[in-house]
């Protein structure tokens, strides 16, 4: 904004935010590209009113984002929670494999939900914190962009962010079809269409 010769308050910038955020996620969902089957699954820690909370996240081999979710919780329930959310993403295939950290709830809500038949009989589990190098490597974004705010003041409103944080994150690694990585006039114009707004 200062770019273009507007002084916007901070706190404009927040409701901006706090409106938009989650109206750009959905909007952009329907034009992500496929992943492919092999997953990589961790939560990282978020600060929410001074108390840690759980951002489940999960990526691709190729380390394009499946899906997140804010959890008040790190157990058997979110976990299982996330999952869930993930096979039910437009963007996702069945997985084939899913690598996890050694947490004991993944195995826990895995089976559950192979029990329902929510997940493939033929997908597996893989506990390795090596192999799951990927998805925490991908949490540094959201690091380096929650660590100036010092936290959030409520559930929603980190949750708000967050859905704004991640959805530009995947336009930013190439994952909208018709928006080229790296191509940042690409993607203003990809948003600005989005809204019908003439850039």
């Amino acid at each position: 904004m200062a770019e273009r010769g507007l002084s916007v308050d901070h706190t404009t910038m927040y409701r901006w935010v706090q409106r938009y955020a989650p109206e750009v996620e959905k909007r952009c969902r329907p034009h992500l590209k496929t992943t492919n089957d092999s997953w990589r699954v961790d939560e990282t820690y978020v600060k929410v009113k001074e108390i840690w909370m759980y951002l489940y996240r999960a990526v691709d081999s190729q380390g394009n984002t499946l899906e997140f979710l804010l959890s008040t919780t790190r157990d058997a329930q979110a976990a299982k929670r996330f999952f869930a959310k993930a096979l039910g993403a437009g963007h996702t295939v069945t997985p084939r494999v899913i690598t996890v950290d050694k947490n004991a709830a993944y195995p826990k809500a895995f089976c559950e939900l192979k029990v329902e038949r929510t997940l493939a009989v033929s997908c597996e589990l893989r506990q390795s914190n090596y192999l799951n190098n990927l998805a925490e490597q991908d949490h540094r974004f959201i690091k380096r962009l929650v660590k100036p705010v010092m936290g959030f003041f409520s559930f929603e409103t980190a949750w708000r962010t967050l859905q704004g944080y991640e959805v530009i994150h995947m336009m930013r690694k190439g994952q909208m079809q018709g928006v080229r990585k790296g191509d940042s006039l690409g993607q203003a114009a990809f948003i600005a269409e989005l809204f019908g707004v003439a850039i």
